[in-house]
Formats: structure tokens, sequence, C-alpha cells
């Protein structure tokens, strides 16, 4: 064998060997992950309690980190893997999650400064970069130590004296301590929809209301039951852009934006929870405008049922909800929503043909984490097709989340009591008309 060659393979070994056993390093090895999938929450002002920015206040929470990312707890992602492709799939590689374990095991030393990337140029109060326009509720509303406190409505005019279509839209919470969630609809010029609501002053509406707001339907399971009222409720509001413990800002595909109409208003509903000390929240909104028209029209719909009632001590009680698309469609992402007794939610596509297929399985719904869940491409939906979802509740005991196992549960705004709504986005061509997703053509049409 040449010595030339012997030298080289022994050459080549060594550095193999010194890769190997080079240590994983905060600066080098850890910290590109945390920008890619960590810091978006991880920072001051954000929803994480802890920041990853930088070495220092990263390292106290080493073996948390490595506990979090071997049990898949973070980041949060709850899509069951066999069914969907998401574009914003939030695991971890497995080299990730190597490299995590690694700096955690060898005492999570710093390293070099000079490895570091590029800080990420995070903007202070903003995730979709600096708005447009902002809309702020004008006077701040004051949360209760104790008690319940009913779903708040709070109506903004936009001012807009022309139509104006919406690229992203982003939820700033004025207080995320009590404030569980945020809806801002779109409630067009003419809608009687809150028309008892004065602008800026916080309101509560019927109750009947509440439900329609919150499921788009009036709660009940029977497609034919609903259309009508699904019809008349896209006439009178849609939805713009929420707020929920892990909710990204909302954005469009490209080529898509949201609609809203000359003269329209913002209504924001606001779910506040006391947690023992009085406190005030001032919720605002930040837009950012789209740049020309555009192709396609996105709009967020819903399956909803609102008819359940949970058996006490029930482990699994099912309930069934489902839309059909009575206009061609394309759909772009999901969304499960339930309350503490949640356990899991499935959503399906059934064609007119009568094909079938899962669209998302969430197996382990986690109330704290409301999660969107954007297709990796959208999906072709003839009119006729059916979006059907199911899901299942645990009102046992052996439920550590739920407030009484011993008791009926019914449809209600409250975390205590539940909700079954599969929201979804959709996209329809720029001129065409959203009422036409809930009502027959005419032939003449």
């Amino acid at each position: 064998m040449p010595r030339a060659f012997v030298l080289s393979l022994f050459a080549g070994v060594v550095a193999s060997a010194a890769t190997t056993q080079s240590p994983v390093t905060f600066y080098k090895d850890v910290l590109p992950v945390l920008q890619r999938h960590c810091q978006g929450c991880h920072r001051p002002g954000e929803v994480a309690p802890m920041s990853f920015l930088d070495y220092q206040s990263t390292r106290p929470w080493a073996k948390a980190m490595k506990a979090a990312v071997l049990e898949r707890k973070m980041p949060p992602w709850l899509a069951d893997p066999h069914y969907g492709k998401f574009a914003n799939d939030r695991r971890l590689t497995d080299a990730d999650i190597k490299a995590l374990v690694k700096w955690s095991d060898a005492g999570a030393p710093q390293g070099d400064p000079k490895d570091a990337p590029p800080p990420v140029k995070w903007l202070d109060g903003w995730n979709i970069g600096k708005p447009d326009l902002e809309f702020e509720m004008p006077n701040a509303f004051d949360v209760q130590a104790s008690g319940t406190i009913e779903y708040q409505y709070v109506v903004i005019p936009t001012g807009f004296a022309e139509d104006r279509w919406v690229q992203m839209a982003e939820v700033r919470p004025g207080n995320r301590a009590v404030e569980h969630h945020v809806i801002a609809f779109l409630r067009p010029p003419g809608s009687k929809w809150m028309a008892d609501a004065k602008p800026g002053v916080p309101f509560v509406p019927a109750r009947e209301t509440r439900r329609r707001s919150n499921t788009g339907t009036n709660g009940n399971a029977d497609p034919q039951a609903n259309r009508q009222e699904n019809q008349d409720n896209a006439a009178s509001f849609e939805l713009l852009v929420g707020y929920a413990p892990g909710l990204q800002p909302w954005m469009c595909l490209p080529g898509a934006s949201k609609l809203v109409k000359a003269g329209s208003d913002i209504v924001l509903q606001l779910h506040y929870t006391a947690n023992g000390t009085a406190a005030t929240d001032k919720t605002k909104i930040g837009i950012i405008f789209a740049k020309g028209a555009p192709e396609r029209r996105q709009l967020t719909m819903s399956a909803a049922n609102a008819k359940f009632v949970l058996p006490p001590g029930d482990p699994a009680y099912e309930v069934h909800s489902q839309i059909e698309m009575r206009d061609d469609s394309e759909l772009v992402g999901l969304m499960p929503h339930m309350h503490l007794r949640g356990k899991d939610f499935l959503y399906k596509v059934v064609y007119p043909t009568g094909e079938s297929s899962t669209l998302l399985s969430v197996p382990k719904y986690d109330f704290n984490w409301q999660l969107f869940y954007f297709l990796d491409q959208p999906l072709v939906m003839p009119k006729g097709t059916r979006i059907e979802c199911t899901a299942h509740f645990d009102n046992s005991p052996n439920n550590p989340a739920n407030p009484d196992p011993s008791k009926e549960v019914r449809w209600g705004d409250q975390s205590w009591e539940e909700m079954m709504i599969g929201w979804f986005d959709v996209t329809i061509p720029a001129h065409a008309d959203p009422a036409n997703l809930y009502r027959s053509k005419r032939s003449d049409d």
C-alpha cells in the first residue's frame, strides 16, 4: 500500500474522530436551533415565560430543554405525522434534538461567540413586522379578581373609505395573564349583528348571538338546518384574526388576502379569566395590507356542533360536525377547538365522488396550545365537497384538567364548559361571493 495513501487515510480518520468528538456548544450548535424554532415565543414580551435570545438567559434551562424535546412537548405540535403535510410543521429534526441533548449532557458549554449566527432582528411587539395600521381598544377593560366574566365585545370602526385587502394580521393582548383568547371579526356596513353595541364600549350580547359568533352557525349539527344560518352569517361577519395560547399570527397565502369592505367595523370578542388579582387589559390589532389586488380571497369558516351533551364520567364521548361546500374552493389550513375536556380531534374531506381522506388528526388535544395547521399545498375542493370532523371528550375523573366529572357538560363560552369547532381557511377567486359557499347555485347563475 503506497505510503501517501496510508498517510491520507490516517489523516482522514483523525479528522473524522476530531469532528465526532468536538463539543457541542451554545453558539455553534444550539443557537441556530433556537433561532429557527424557539425564539418566536421565547423572547421578552412573548408568550413563553423565559427568553432564549442569549447564552446567559438560556443556560439555566438546559436540562428542562432536554426533557421537553425528548418528550416532543416543545416546540408544541400536536398533529399525528401519519396524516397530512403542513407548511408550518414545528417539529424538530432528529439532528436538532441530538444537538440540544448533547449540549445539556455536556454541561451546556458556551463556546466561542464568533461561531454564533447573526441575531434575528425581531421587531419588539410584533411578529408580522411593523404594521401598516394599528387598531387599539379606546379604553382599558378592568378585569375583576374573581368570578365569571362574560365574553366582552368591543366595536372599533376601521374608518376605511374604500375596500382594503389585508395580507397579515396579529392580535397583541394587553395582559396575557387574564386574557385567554381574542377573535377579531369583520362587520360590514349595514350589518345588524351587534347592532346595540356602541363603538369602543364593552358589550355583552344575548347568549344566542354569542353562540352564533363562536360557531358561524346556529349550533345544529345538521348541515341542512345550518345552511340558511351560515349564509346569513357570511353576510353579517367574517373572522379577521384571532389570538389564543400557541396561535401564530395570521398570514395569507401568497396571492391571497382577506377583504375588509369600506365602512366595516372590527368587532373584538374578548375572553377574560379572573386569576385572583384585579387587572386591566387594552388589546390591539396590527394589519399589513396586500401589495396590489390579490387573485384569491381567503376566508375562515367552521364545521361546528353546539347541540352535544357530555355524560358525567364518560372518558371518550364522540361528537360530530360537518359542512358542505356549495361552491368550488381551496382548503389552506385547519384549527380544531375544544376546551378542557377535549381529548382528540380529526378532520376528513369527503369528495362528491364519495372518495375521502384524513386531513388532520390530533390524537392528544391540548387546550393550552391552540394551533393552526397550514397545509403544505392548497387542497382543491370541488362544489359538493364536505369537511367532516370527529371529536372525543374526556369527562371522566381520569382527566386531570376536568373541572367536574360528576356533571353533564354542554356548549358554553367559559373554559369549564365545552365547545366543538372545526375551524378552517379556504380561498376563492377574489371576485367571488363567499355566500355561494353556503348556498346552492341556480342553474341560471
